[in-house]
C-alpha cells in the first residue's frame, strides 16, 4: 500500500531532473540579464528574488519531515545572521568597514533583511553537501564553514559590481574572512548539536549554480575592464 507520504516523495523523486534544468537555466539566464547594459538594472532588482527562489528549491526537496526544530534553528540562523549584520555594518568591528547597496533589496538599520536568509541558505547547503561525506562530526563542521568562506571569497570579488555591498578603500580584510569561518563554525555546531538532519538532493546543484554565477559574471567583469 502506498501511503501519502511516499506518494508525495515519489513525485518529487520525478520532477528533480526538471528543477534541476530549471534552475541551470535560471542562472544561466541570470547571467546574461546582468551582463547586457540594458537589462542589467532591471537584473540586479531581482537578485533578492533569485535568492528567495533558491532556498524555496532546497526546501521543497528537503528530505524526511520539516520538523518544527528544523525551522526554529534556520529561523535562529536567519536571525542571528541577520543581526551579526546589523552590528557589522554599523561598528565595523566583526568584518571590517563596509556599506550595503541596493541589490539585496529592502534593508532595515542598514542591513538587508534577506542577509539573514542568505546565512540560512548557505549553511543548509554546505551542511547538506559535506553530511554525505563519512567523516567525525568535527571534521565535518570545519569543512562545511571552510565552503562557506571560499563560497564568500568568491562573492566578495563580485558583490560590488552588482550593487551588494562594498568596501571601505575598495579592500576585503582578513578580518572578515576569519569573522565569516568563526560565524559559520557556531551555525553548524548548533545544526549539529540540535540534531537536525539536512539532507536535500537539489542543495548541493543550487550552490554549484550559485557560486558559477558569481565566478563567470567576475571573468566578465574583469575582462571588460
Amino acid at each position: 500500500m502506498v501511503t501519502k507520504s511516499n506518494s508525495k516523495a515519489s513525485f518529487f523523486v520525478r520532477q528533480i531532473k526538471y528543477v534541476k534544468i530549471f534552475f541551470a537555466i535560471f542562472y544561466s539566464v541570470g547571467i546574461f540579464g546582468i551582463i547586457f547594459p540594458s537589462t542589467h538594472g532591471l537584473f540586479i532588482t531581482l537578485i533578492p528574488f533569485a535568492l528567495i527562489l533558491s532556498f524555496a528549491g532546497i526546501m521543497t526537496f528537503h528530505e524526511g519531515l520539516v520538523e518544527t526544530k528544523s525551522i526554529l534553528v534556520l529561523f535562529s540562523i536567519f536571525l542571528l545572521g541577520y543581526f551579526v549584520e546589523v552590528i557589522g555594518v554599523n561598528t565595523g568591528l566583526i568584518f571590517g568597514n563596509y556599506t550595503y547597496g541596493e541589490g539585496l533589496g529592502l534593508k532595515l538599520f542598514s542591513t538587508p533583511l534577506l542577509i539573514g536568509l542568505n546565512w540560512a541558505f548557505l549553511v543548509y547547503c554546505t551542511a547538506s553537501i559535506v553530511d554525505q561525506i563519512k567523516t567525525p562530526t568535527i571534521i565535518k563542521i570545519i569543512a562545511a564553514s571552510g565552503l562557506m568562506v571560499i563560497y564568500d571569497i568568491i562573492l566578495e570579488q563580485i558583490a560590488p559590481k552588482i550593487d551588494m555591498w562594498k568596501w571601505e578603500n575598495s579592500a576585503v580584510p582578513i578580518q572578515n574572512y576569519i569573522s565569516w569561518f568563526l560565524i559559520a563554525i557556531v551555525f553548524h555546531t548548533l545544526v549539529k548539536i540540535s540534531k537536525i538532519k539536512l539532507k536535500n538532493k537539489m542543495a548541493a546543484l543550487i550552490f554549484v549554480c550559485q557560486a558559477a554565477f558569481f565566478i563567470i559574471l567576475l571573468m566578465f567583469f574583469n575582462h571588460a575592464k
